[in-house]
């Protein structure tokens, strides 16, 4: 077999584990408008809205990971909505009571008159491309990530086979150089937050961060590993966060908060991909059992559910319970929502997304093997110098 092949790629189950640490974080963000703590605490979980870069570098390593140039595009877009739509369906309908009325000035400030034509967008996963709120957060406010998702879907492909052309040292090479152009985006938009690059559409400003691990993936399944431990690599994630809190509140305005301030987006998209790497040099080596441990996969396998539900759930709650004031009592409130939004991504999980999408998939292996058995009875009844030609 030659380098980079995936046929027989290892399962990467703490990849899977490290999913729900990231669909955590972005649940933390969010309880912020439900039940903050402590403003140093709040000052962490607002980095928890970071989550989101971590699962862009994630679906480019691990879709270039499980890459085979034979898969048809029909199949891999297939299986690609087969993954994500009907959960994203119906995570909207749930969410759309609680973020829509049909009164023409909600009472709740999060709640937006009924406009079909913006919850069509939402439908069809188009609402990403749009920077206006009302319109990037329609229908389920956490689905503006699946318009970047099915852009980078798009792309995929074409992109995959770009790679194959290159060794480790060219993925290694490109890597360097999207983590260059990721540095640049961020000092640029750091320093003109109203200018043209700020303004991109969201599926065209994050795909860097796709790009990056697919770039990554590539090497790593040429051989490329890294001898640095994944505790390490989470350090410097937390290390850059507490960095940037503590300089924020600390010397707000000072030049090592500017820098801060400036890098942090791109040094957590580079620490994002240093951890997935690490993470998976370490499980191919077999010595990461303990992020291995069925309970974190499993909570990884909900991931998906957790964050497409998350929102409603809290939202639901600020709607029936009302804003709560900081203070650390609140913890009994992220318990409550974080076990409620547990229960209902595993049965969305289990009851949905699961059946549906292997359902939806062995209809595509039937639909294909149809085909094929057509296109060969009608090759029988052609003459052989007709079908050669037709090939060729």
């Amino acid at each position: 077999m030659k380098p980079g092949a995936a046929a027989h790629a290892p399962r990467l189950d703490a990849i899977t584990g490290l999913r729900w640490w990231a669909a955590f974080a972005v649940f933390g963000y969010h309880m912020l408008v439900f039940a903050p703590l402590s403003p140093a605490v709040n000052g962490l979980l607002r980095l928890g809205d970071y989550g989101v870069a971590f699962f862009f570098v994630l679906s480019g390593f691990v879709l270039t990971y499980s890459y085979r140039s034979k898969t048809a595009k029909s199949t891999f877009y297939w299986r690609r909505f087969a993954r994500i739509y009907p959960l994203h369906f119906v995570t909207l309908l749930l969410a759309i009571p609680v973020f829509y009325s049909f009164t023409p000035d909600p009472a709740d400030w999060w709640v937006k008159p009924v406009n079909i034509g913006i919850l069509l967008l939402s439908v069809v996963l188009l609402q990403g491309w749009s920077r206006d709120p009302a319109i990037l957060f329609s229908g389920n406010p956490a689905a503006w990530t699946l318009t970047v998702e099915a852009f980078f879907y798009a792309l995929h492909p074409f992109l995959a086979r770009g790679l194959t052309r290159v060794s480790r040292r060219g993925a290694l090479v490109a890597a360097s150089i999207v983590a260059a152009v990721t540095i640049g985006m961020r000092v640029v938009i750091f320093l003109d937050p109203v200018g043209w690059v700020a303004q991109l559409p969201l599926p065209i400003l994050r795909v860097n961060e796709f790009l990056l691990g697919m770039c990554l993936a590539w090497a790593f399944r040429h051989g490329w590993r890294v001898a640095v431990h994944p505790g390490w690599a989470a350090g410097g994630i937390g290390a850059v966060g507490v960095a940037f809190v503590l300089t924020g509140r600390l010397a707000p305005g000072s030049p090592p908060a500017t820098v801060v301030g400036m890098l942090l987006p791109a040094a957590m998209v580079l620490l994002f991909g240093l951890l997935i790497v690490s993470t998976s040099t370490y499980e191919v080596g077999g010595r990461v059992r303990w992020m291995r441990w069925r309970p974190l996969v499993t909570l990884g396998q909900w991931s998906f559910a957790f964050y497409l539900i998350h929102a409603t759930v809290i939202y639901s709650a600020l709607a029936v319970f009302g804003f709560q004031s900081a203070r650390w009592a609140n913890l009994l409130w992220f318990v409550a929502l974080l076990i409620i939004t547990i229960a209902g991504s595993a049965a969305l999980h289990l009851w949905l997304e699961r059946p549906v999408e292997s359902r939806m998939r062995a209809w595509e292996v039937v639909v294909r093997e149809r085909r094929r058995t057509r296109r060969a009875a009608r090759n029988a009844d052609r003459p052989v110098v007709e079908v050669i030609a037709e090939r060729e």
